[in-house]
């Protein structure tokens, strides 16, 4: 059986999910927190390593004012609200992301939340929040050139590996699966250095309604898959 370290999730389709019954997008997001702690808690259940969640993307700052406040909002009260589960279920929280435009509100909870939690050892929960891909390599590359021209380093010290160590989740493995919700077949600019050999699982089933038996079918799909990395396994 494959092993399976990492997970990472597209949490799409709240807003559709919402204008299928009449609702209010607020309502989607809402009703999306659900889906997110069944994540949660299903990774606990399958002892992974890492699980990512794409919260909020870069691009996610261009829409409409009342939206975004909703959203930040909304993360404020689920941090509060499921911090003591975090702490009973051993999960350690990290943030990645830029983080320069989130409310100080929004940042000081987070702080707090990844504080209380940095001394867990179970799975690793990881909120990409104001996350961008492109963003993120780019932050990467300034990092290695000013200690390049610090000299820090040698250019030929240069590798993936030590590429890998400045993005935000540092030495941890890449993801083995990444589920998108929402029937839409794109990375949105979501792990793009780490995903390069991921499994993909596409979905219709909008993030909403997205539970444990759904991630089931994401899991039983990447165990039908064979990894070769570019490489030939015998038959």
């Amino acid at each position: 059986m494959l092993s399976l370290r990492h997970i990472a999730i597209i949490m799409d389709g709240n807003g559709r999910w919402a204008k299928s019954k009449g609702l209010e997008r607020f309502l989607g997001h809402r009703k999306g927190t659900e889906s997110t702690i069944s994540a949660v808690e299903k990774g606990v259940d399958l002892n992974l390593e890492h699980l990512t969640l794409y919260v909020f993307s870069s691009e996610n700052w261009n829409r409409p004012e009342r939206e975004i406040n909703y959203l930040m909002n909304l993360l404020v009260e689920m941090v509060d609200q499921e911090l003591p589960n975090l702490m009973e279920k051993d999960v350690l929280l990290k943030i990645i992301g830029d983080l320069s435009k989130v409310p100080n509100k929004a940042q000081k909870k987070l702080a707090n939340a990844v504080e209380k939690t940095k001394n867990n050892s179970g799975m690793q929960l990881n909120l990409a929040i104001s996350y961008g891909g492109r963003q993120e390599i780019i932050s990467a590359c300034q990092k290695i050139a000013q200690k390049a021209k610090d000299g820090i380093i040698e250019p030929d010290r240069i590798n993936g590996e030590f590429f890998a160590k400045h993005l935000y989740l540092g030495s941890a493995p890449d993801p083995d699966l990444v589920i998108r919700t929402g029937g839409e077949h794109r990375l949105s600019n979501y792990l793009l250095w780490q995903a390069a050999y991921s499994e993909l699982y596409i979905t219709d089933t909008l993030w909403p309604d997205f539970r444990k038996e759904d991630f089931q079918e994401a899991i039983d799909f990447y165990h039908t898959r064979q990894r070769r990395f570019g490489g030939v396994i015998d038959e």
